[in-house]
Parts: C-alpha cells; sequence; structure tokens
C-alpha cells in the first residue's frame, strides 16, 4: 500500500492547520532575524556617514587658516569620525558574519549584547555627539564672517558625524532591545 493517503500529507486532520503551524513558526523565525537586519543596516548607515565625515574634514585644507589642522575643535571630530568609523567597521563585519554563519565571535550572548550596547551608546554616540557639539559653534562662528569651501565643508562634515549619530543612536535602541530580552532568557 502507498504512503499517498492523508498520513502522508502530516497525519490525520493535518491539511490546513499544520500548514498553518508552520507558516507561523517561519514567520516567527524571519522576525527573530529583523533586530539583527535593523542593527546591520543602522550600523552600514553609520559606517557610511562616519567614512563620509572624516573624508570631508581631512580634506577641509585650502591653505592658510582655512586648514582644519589649525582648530582643535576639527581635529578632534575628525578623530571621534576615524574611531566611529573603526567601531562601526568592526561591528557591520561581526554582524555579518553572525548573520551568516549563525555564531557570534564573542561566545557568550549576554556579553555580546552588553558589547553591542554599550558600544553604541556609550562610546560611540556619546562621543559623536561631544565632537559635534564642539565643532559646531566654530563653525558658526566663521560662517558669520565669511561663508566660503572652508566652512560649507565643515558644516557637510559635521553634518555627516550627525547622520552617523543618528544611525548609531537607533542601533543604540535595537541593542538595548536585545540585551532586554538576553536579561529575561
Amino acid at each position: 500500500m502507498s504512503e499517498s493517503g492523508p498520513a502522508a500529507d502530516g497525519g490525520a486532520g493535518g491539511g490546513p492547520a499544520d500548514a498553518g503551524g508552520v507558516r507561523s513558526m517561519v514567520q516567527r523565525w524571519k522576525m527573530d532575524g529583523a533586530p539583527a537586519r535593523a542593527r546591520l543596516l543602522l550600523r552600514a548607515l553609520a559606517w557610511l556617514f562616519s567614512l563620509l565625515a572624516l573624508v570631508v574634514m581631512a580634506s577641509n585644507q585650502h591653505g592658510g587658516s582655512q586648514d582644519f589642522r589649525e582648530y582643535p575643535e576639527y581635529n578632534y571630530c575628525l578623530g571621534i569620525s576615524i574611531v566611529a568609523w573603526l567601531y562601526a567597521t568592526a561591528q557591520v563585519l561581526r554582524d555579518v558574519h553572525r548573520l551568516g554563519s549563525g555564531r557570534d565571535l564573542i561566545a557568550a550572548r549576554k556579553a555580546s549584547a552588553v558589547v553591542d550596547f554599550a558600544g553604541d551608546q556609550v562610546v560611540v554616540a556619546y562621543f559623536l555627539i561631544s565632537a559635534m557639539s564642539a565643532a559646531a559653534p566654530v563653525t558658526d562662528y566663521m560662517r558669520q564672517a565669511a561663508d566660503n569651501l572652508f566652512t560649507d565643508s565643515a558644516a557637510a562634515a559635521i553634518s555627516m558625524a550627525f547622520f552617523a549619530f543618528v544611525a548609531i543612536g537607533l542601533s543604540a535602541l535595537v541593542s538595548g532591545y536585545n540585551l532586554s530580552m538576553e536579561a529575561l532568557v
């Protein structure tokens, strides 16, 4: 006798009810990965914006007093943009590895969640907002006297650092959610 009857399709009464159970399980698996994919996207955006901030600030050299190296606030903004870019690079690579292999580079799940949250919120987000708040008043003051390519480039670099801050800040929200879920598990 062949196995083509109802028992082969999932047993008695196994039609649409079992298909719904499998569908809900697949949807739950997709939703479990949603925070990880969102965090990866936000960190990739932070990587892009911090790279743009550091490239624009580092290339802001127009001779004389129009050189970013003459202003400690701009040096600080450049340095923090480099730190943010390095952090975002490491976290993007870590997230790609985690999504691709299913394993994290940090073995303990709770430690991984703490590193994500602390790195996003405390280290990078605070540093970026600090650097922007140091560089913005200088740029505003110089723009009152002369609006030129130097001040425009400085304002563009500060804006890119702000967008990197927003992306890292939103990533910190996702990391905080993941940390709270780890505490419950």
